[in-house]
């Protein structure tokens, strides 16, 4: 049986023109806004599975304060706010396995929050989709 190994450095998120880089040291969330099927169980205890037909979902990536990435989202970020125009092609695949999300329309849900201290913090994105697909695979 083969070692697997994950690589961070080799995950790859673009936001249209934006690759990013300068990740800060914390988890990038992929998930969906909804579960994908409910559960009503009856009186008689029978139950009946709902398939929800929801596929939106939210992505956040932290970015080192310092990242040029930075500079690049708040710019579509205030394109967007004044004409519409910030809705873009959203990929998050990690070279070093087989998992892979994509979103053809992805939007910035607002500004990141900003704070400053003694040491350089992060800004985390948040990217929102109404249909995200995915493959999570292994490594």
């Amino acid at each position: 049986m083969a070692v697997e190994t994950y690589a961070p450095e080799e995950l790859v998120i673009t936001f249209g023109p934006v690759l990013m880089s300068g990740f800060a040291d914390a988890d990038v969330t992929i998930e969906h806004n909804e579960d994908s099927f409910t559960f009503k169980a009856g009186l008689d205890g029978k139950g009946t599975r709902t398939k929800n037909a929801n596929k939106s979902g939210r992505v956040t990536v932290p970015l080192m304060q310092t990242s040029l990435a930075n500079d690049l989202l708040s710019a579509i970020a205030q394109v967007d706010r004044k004409t519409g125009q910030g809705v873009f092609p959203l990929l998050a695949k990690d070279l070093s396995g087989r998992t892979v999300y994509a979103a053809q329309d992805a939007w910035i849900v607002k500004p990141p929050a900003s704070g400053f201290g003694k040491e350089a913090g992060q800004r985390d994105w948040i990217f929102e989709t109404d249909n995200l697909e995915f493959h999570v695979g292994g490594n």
